[in-house]
């Protein structure tokens, strides 16, 4: 195995709710054998993610993710990013 390709991890996220006069994205988020919900807030750019176990893993990547495609993202919707680490 080539030491210098970076270990990945497929993100699987949900949309659960959305409200634009909250600017608030409401969704979960899992990543090899871990969950999470979170809860978006795109005006303020604030991400909150739940439970705390693990949270440092996907803290960023997902905030990113939402950042990058937080219009385009519907309710009942799933979508998925890739994680450059092994989860």
């Amino acid at each position: 195995m080539n030491s210098s390709v970076l270990p990945t991890t497929t993100a699987n996220v949900r949309i659960l709710r959305q409200s634009w006069q909250q600017g608030k994205i409401v969704g979960e988020v899992e990543a090899g054998s871990y969950q999470w919900e979170f809860q978006w807030y795109f005006r303020q750019d604030k991400l909150k993610v739940h439970p705390s176990f693990g949270r440092a893993l996907i803290y960023e990547p997902l905030g990113r993710f939402l950042e990058h495609c937080d219009y385009q993202l519907e309710p009942g919707g799933d979508y998925q990013f890739t994680v450059r680490a092994q989860l």
